[in-house]
């Protein structure tokens, strides 16, 4: 019996959000897999970074600067990789933030926020990718990160819990429509993992006893997701499409 294959030599892989956390993760692995990565974000020193790090371990990377949430760069930004730099087979729509509100306090700045840059980016940058897969006629791969949240409700998160439960849709709508295209879209569903974003709060007394609350008395790290990311972009995922896989370690029965 042969060893699952995850090579992804040849590939070339656009991630969203890769400034920090786990884009930052998503393209580190997916470049020691072989894939050639785009790595976007609004820091540019930080992806300088990134790209130099990638390059030193041997691996290509493509920095590219710019805001989701900007309809007119997300079309030229894809436009520019599929003319100069190449195909994108993968494309992971990893970017997203939150904003904590009691419902009766959400302002709509933050709504807006929220559902631009949770949903509708997401759905603009597969709009623009998904045209090129299907003009060239050999597939590709969507892999959007959703949250336990799109099914889960989390207290002080309304407008983040309907943000990524409208994404898990999407994901599935998409892969309805793009399945004679041979084009896979998946999502994943992770739980509380420690970022930038979240650190200080998991270290403060409240933070601590908030994961002594679930299940396995942990958190996830950078690193959680690297063995879905790469079963997702790879061949390996060809007998799946429209999966929201849930990766929370059992986060939600403690909560």
């Amino acid at each position: 019996m042969s060893k699952p294959d995850f090579d992804m030599k040849g590939r070339l892989c656009l991630i969203t959000g890769a400034t920090s956390g786990l884009g930052r993760q998503f393209a580190l692995s997916l470049s020691a897999a072989g894939a050639e990565v785009v790595i976007t974000g609004r820091r540019e020193a930080r992806l300088q970074e990134l790209a130099a790090e990638i390059e030193a371990a041997g691996g290509k990377a493509y920095p590219r600067a710019f805001n989701v949430n900007d309809r007119d760069a997300v079309t030229s930004v894809v436009n520019e990789i599929e003319s100069e730099v190449g195909p994108i087979w993968c494309l992971i729509n990893n970017s997203g933030l939150t904003i904590v509100n009691r419902p009766e306090d959400v302002p709509e700045e933050d709504y807006d926020t929220i559902l631009n840059t949770n949903l509708k980016a997401p759905f603009h940058l597969s709009q623009e990718v998904g045209r090129h897969m299907i003009r060239r006629g050999d597939g590709g791969r969507i892999i959007n990160i959703s949250s336990m949240g799109a099914s889960n409700v989390l207290k002080g998160n309304i407008t983040y819990c309907m943000s990524k439960a409208a994404l898990s849709s999407m994901t599935q709508c998409l892969a309805l429509e793009w399945a004679r295209y041979n084009i896979r879209v998946n999502a994943i569903c992770p739980g509380f993992i420690r970022t930038e974003m979240n650190t200080d709060y998991y270290d403060t007394e409240r933070g601590q006893a908030e994961i002594m609350g679930w299940p396995t008395r942990r958190i996830g790290d950078d690193n959680t997701l690297n063995g879905l990311v790469l079963l997702l972009a790879s061949d390996q995922s060809d007998f799946m499409t429209g999966s929201l896989i849930e990766a929370d370690d059992g986060q939600p029965l403690g909560v």
